[in-house]
Order: structure tokens, then C-alpha cells, then sequence
């Protein structure tokens, strides 16, 4: 009997054993697969920690992954995409005012969507970087232009970048498609 009991002791905790170990394989595994290139980006910035990264891509949706983007009007919609419209015309005669409207913008909406405060840049990217991480770099490049680093085709790079998070956040949900012709300056097929 003491025998059995003994079995079943070691068979409970290497089973206990093995499901932490898979536990914490799929933790990376589910974040990588979550952030995608944030998660390399994350790792980048801590110097190949994927330990530290990890950490922080944890610590972000666990602050910002309940977060539940509001519905934005009819109204409020057709403005902004107006509004992103004249940004596209304003980049051909003033590359850098048209950057840092796109970036007064992009916070707006991120804030108007139910995201952080652009008063706070770091907090607002890191709770979109949790429900959008596919598209939060091209908002980051659009800042750090608006800083006046980097020349008018890497603000170019920026601002067409950053329009695939003005996409996912002026669609009603992330799967929402975004006509083109409803968000498109006329004659221009850039950013």
C-alpha cells in the first residue's frame, strides 16, 4: 500500500513538473504569437532577454488586456478619415506638419477608441501594442519623425506605416475591413 501510495506521489509531481515546464514554453510561445513583431522588438530593447521581455509583454496585458475599445459614430468615423485624408495632402507641400498632425491623430483616436491618454506615449503604445501588435511599430516611427529624426522618405515610410493602425481603429472591430474608397484621398495612392 505505502508502495502505491509512493507511485502515485511521484507520478502526481512529474506530472505537476511537466505541465509548469510546457506552462512556461507556451507563455513565450502564446506572447510571441500574440505580439509578433513586438515581441522582437521587446526582446531587442532588452538586449536579448526573452526573460525581461517576456516579463513586460506579461505585465502589459495583464494592465491593459481587459481594455475594451469603444465603438466610434458614423460622424466621428467620416471625420477622422477626413481628417487623415488632408494629413496625405498636407505631406506632398510639408512633410513634417503633415507627421505630426498624423501623430496628434493617431493619438486622438487611440484615446477616443477607449486606449490610454496620448498625453502618456509609452502607455498609450503599450496598450495598443496588446490588442494591436501587428500595427503599433508604424505609430511609433511617425513620433519619433515628429522628433525631427530622420529625413522626408523615412517620414514617408512613417506615415504609410502608421496607417494600418488609423485602419484598425477607425473599423468598428479589428476584422472590420476598411474600404478604401471611404478613406482614400482622391488621386493619391500613398499612405
Amino acid at each position: 500500500m505505502t508502495t502505491v501510495v509512493i507511485i502515485v506521489a511521484v507520478v502526481l509531481v512529474a506530472a505537476l513538473a511537466l505541465f509548469l515546464v510546457r506552462g512556461q514554453k507556451t507563455g513565450g510561445r502564446g506572447l510571441r504569437r500574440r505580439f509578433g513583431p513586438e515581441y522582437d522588438r521587446t526582446v531587442a530593447r532588452h538586449d536579448g532577454d526573452t526573460k525581461a521581455a517576456e516579463h513586460e509583454l506579461a505585465e502589459r496585458v495583464k494592465l491593459h488586456g481587459s481594455l475594451s475599445e469603444r465603438p466610434l459614430s458614423p460622424e466621428a468615423r467620416e471625420a477622422y478619415a477626413r481628417r487623415w485624408a488632408e494629413v496625405r495632402e498636407r505631406f506632398i507641400d510639408s512633410p513634417r506638419d503633415a507627421v505630426v498632425e498624423a501623430d496628434a491623430l493617431l493619438a486622438q483616436l487611440a484615446r477616443d477608441r477607449g486606449f490610454p491618454d496620448g498625453d502618456s506615449f509609452e502607455e498609450q503604445t503599450a496598450a495598443l501594442s496588446v490588442h494591436h501588435a501587428e500595427q503599433v511599430d508604424g505609430y511609433r516611427r511617425v513620433h519619433t519623425a515628429v522628433r525631427g529624426q530622420g529625413g522626408t522618405e523615412e517620414m514617408r515610410k512613417a506615415l504609410i506605416e502608421a496607417r494600418a493602425l488609423f485602419d484598425v481603429l477607425l473599423a468598428d472591430s479589428p476584422d472590420e475591413p476598411v474600404h478604401a474608397g471611404r478613406h482614400e484621398a482622391k488621386g493619391s495612392a500613398s499612405a
